[in-house]
């Protein structure tokens, strides 16, 4: 049997792998809680290994950050795959059927923030459909208040501004 770090290593793999979006940490933290596997800590330890090694790709925001795989990664799990037992891959597939319309949404719109050397703050909104940037749009604001509020609406309000900027543009 794997050591209980490679098993959990090839689990965040087999995850981010299943699914055509990226994960965050929190998310996939929620999964090695819920099925009672280990602690935080540990999880931290595997993705920060997995980051070193070219495994995943961390992509950092203000607020979070998310995970996915990369080539080198899914060549690894194709490898190693068979040490994952059954019930580690049917927990895996359950815990993603059951909140994957969830996560997917969550994931799939992002939007950060981030000052600028003249003191305003960059905005940038992002909506990603099965992993490749469907827009991604870098605004302009006056203050971090500004900016917050316009992180909060692309969430609420991406469709809309897709739909209105497509048909603007498409004239």
């Amino acid at each position: 049997m794997a050591e209980p770090i490679t098993i959990y290593k090839l689990t965040i793999l087999n995850m981010l792998d299943l699914v055509d979006y990226p994960l965050t940490g929190t998310q996939i933290l929620n999964f090695f809680l819920e099925q009672d596997y280990t602690d935080y800590f540990k999880v931290q330890q595997v993705l920060n290994e997995l980051t070193d090694a070219g495994l995943i790709i961390p992509e950092s925001t203000h607020s979070n950050t998310v995970y996915t795989i990369t080539e080198s990664g899914r060549s690894t799990l194709l490898l190693l795959r068979s040490k994952l037992t059954d019930a580690i891959e049917h927990d895996t597939i359950a815990f993603l059927k059951k909140n994957g319309q969830t996560l997917r949404i969550s994931n799939s719109l992002l939007a950060d923030y981030r000052r600028t050397p003249d003191d305003d703050y960059a905005v940038r909104c992002q909506l990603l459909v099965r992993g490749r940037k469907r827009i991604d749009l870098t605004l302009i604001a006056a203050s971090r208040e500004q900016a917050e509020i316009i992180c909060n609406n692309w969430k609420k309000q991406n469709e809309d501004v897709y739909a209105y900027l497509m048909d603007i543009l498409m004239r």
